[in-house]
């Protein structure tokens, strides 16, 4: 396809993003496609990014792929990547311009399912997102969920290596309990993150109410503490989000099962929450249905204060340069002391908007 690179949308630690204009399109015509740029001699992400995008170009909660090519620009070799504009924008920034800075309910419920029917997408391909946050989530024409930024993505199970285990990978405060103690990545951690998403929208506010990193991963980690519950949701919300809130991953629910949930589901699909079939025991492997739970109501208190607390970090005892932890705290000390790419620490992933 032949474009000529437009004004800049954006730029970040991966690239930068502009619009792309085809040569045979006028400039006044409304741009229907981005590029999203870097480096060639450092395009490993992007090129990861273009892969698996290419492999869920059917589902229309993911953003479209339109192409990909090499250009020299400034003496420089580029490779980029050719996207659909999603003309609503990032979903944060909606937050950010609505009057309180939160969202209605019903709006809630509305982007949730569409990023549910997203994610329920990507993990049914075998693959796990590991980056799911608000400014990832873009708005179509029609204010359709619009998944983005698969840098990070990977496939679901592809590695057990303790070393490639010990990175972190995706936003801090969106990360899951497992993801900081043992550095698995897998389906659930998407889920816990939708929760963080989907409390961020009700509230306006982060899940977690703390801004040292090491504190906050401890709290994650190692506390019993969960992300608050808002207050004003509805109860169906409420127990959404203790789903969705489940310190074991193997006990969290999946994506297939919350579409199933009255929070997000049509009323021919709803699950009960009084159903008795969704008691039984507790399963020994991840549930793939919303029945494989022992009740709808997690033993964790809603009420739990998502402050961090916890004043300092504990020294590791055994601790040695390059292995694996032999403890959740150790392994935390690790990353917080020991392995912190700036590229994955960013709670904003250092995006600037200049729309």
């Amino acid at each position: 396809m032949d474009w000529v690179r437009g004004e800049t949308v954006g730029h970040g630690s991966f690239g930068k993003v502009s619009f792309a204009i085809q040569r045979s399109q006028s400039t006044l015509v409304s741009p229907s496609m981005v590029v999203k740029s870097s480096s060639a001699s450092s395009s490993s992400t992007l090129m990861n990014e273009k892969i698996i995008l290419n492999e869920l170009k059917e589902c229309p909660q993911i953003i479209n792929c339109v192409g990909d090519s090499y250009t020299y620009e400034n003496g420089e070799k580029l490779y980029n990547v050719l996207l659909e504009y999603a003309s609503g924008g990032a979903l944060s920034d909606k937050l950010k311009n609505s009057g309180d800075h939160r969202l209605p309910e019903f709006e809630v419920r509305k982007y949730a399912k569409g990023l549910l029917k997203g994610i329920h997408y990507i993990h049914k391909n075998g693959y796990v997102h590991c980056d799911i946050k608000l400014p990832n989530i873009l708005l179509g024409e029609d204010d359709q969920v619009k998944i983005a930024d698969f840098g990070l993505a990977k496939r679901s199970e592809s590695t057990k290596d303790d070393k490639l285990r010990c990175e972190l990978r995706g936003t801090p405060l969106y990360m899951s309990p497992e993801m900081v103690t043992r550095g698995e990545q897998e389906t659930p951690a998407d889920i816990w993150a939708l929760g963080c998403v989907v409390a961020e929208m009700a509230t306006g506010n982060p899940a977690w109410r703390c801004s040292d990193i090491a504190k906050l991963l401890m709290t994650i980690g190692l506390g019993d503490q969960l992300p608050e519950i808002p207050e004003k949701l509805s109860e169906e919300g409420k127990d959404f989000l203790e789903k969705c809130f489940v310190k074991d991953p193997k006990k969290r629910w999946t994506a297939e099962m919350l579409l199933k949930h009255p929070f997000v589901a049509d009323q021919d699909d709803t699950v009960s929450l009084n159903d008795e079939r969704c008691y039984s025991e507790t399963p020994s492997t991840s549930p793939k249905c919303p029945f494989d739970f022992p009740d709808w109501v997690t033993n964790d208190s809603a009420e739990s204060s998502a402050t961090c607390s916890i004043t300092s970090l504990p020294s590791p005892a055994n601790f040695s340069d390059g292995s694996w932890s032999t403890s959740p705290a150790e392994r935390i000390w690790e990353l917080v002391c020991e392995r912190k790419p700036e590229s994955e620490w960013s709670t904003a992933d250092g995006w600037v908007s200049v729309r």
